[in-house]
């Protein structure tokens, strides 16, 4: 796989784990992500420095995530498409709705979508709170949106009763349930607790708020 330049420095070189956690995805995850690397700064979607930590810090941090999704979910606030698009490459047999308020995010979205053939994903422009999705969705999930009390309100009532919740977040992840515990008890979220996926396999961990909303 060759590497793309560009100002910040060049895609780092594919971790050999990538193959094994999309499978016979990996052309459209090596697609995907080729495109952000190439466009992804001067369009706005990622900032200067991530390229040459694009597959480590942004796409397997996505997709080390899959196996924990089922039945209809939303992204909100999916941007460049993490974890959305990566996610979608990785679970063809979920059906993704990617929820982004910004025009030239959406577009972007809608290109790749495009481009992969992705046809389980439908991207919605607007804000969670505002599209009229309530209550839609088995699952919910977002990715460095916003800190949990804020979060809350937009992405808790786009789930079913019964559904889940599952975030992903920085390490402060345990500290955001503990400032949320206003908006833990008023959307009813139980089993709120933060689970650490890839140990052993990524070099870089990722850290997933989970809680089920009742």
């Amino acid at each position: 796989m060759s590497d793309t330049g560009t100002s910040a420095g060049a895609l780092e070189q594919e971790p050999v784990v990538a193959a094994s956690l999309f499978g016979d995805r990996i052309d459209l995850a090596r697609a995907f992500t080729a495109a952000l690397a190439a466009q992804g700064e001067e369009r706005g979607l990622i900032g200067p420095l991530e390229v040459p930590r694009l597959w480590t810090r942004h796409i397997l941090n996505s997709a080390i995530a899959a196996p924990l999704f089922q039945g209809k979910v939303a992204d909100v606030g999916s941007g460049a498409g993490l974890p959305g698009i990566v996610l979608a490459i990785a679970r063809p047999d979920v059906e993704w709705t990617l929820i982004e308020p910004m025009e030239r995010r959406v577009i972007w979205l809608d290109e790749q979508v495009a481009s992969l053939g992705l046809s389980n994903v439908t991207v919605v422009r607007g804000r969670a709170e505002d599209v009229g999705l309530s209550l839609a969705f088995d699952m919910v999930t977002a990715r460095a949106v916003s800190a949990l009390r804020t979060l809350l309100p937009w992405t808790a009532p786009l789930v079913r009763n019964g559904g889940e919740l599952v975030l992903l977040k920085g390490a402060n992840a345990e500290n955001e349930i503990t400032a949320a515990q206003k908006q833990i008890r008023r959307f009813l979220l139980s089993d709120v607790r933060v689970e650490t996926l890839g140990e052993g396999v990524l070099s870089e961990t990722t850290r997933v708020l989970r809680a089920t909303v009742r």
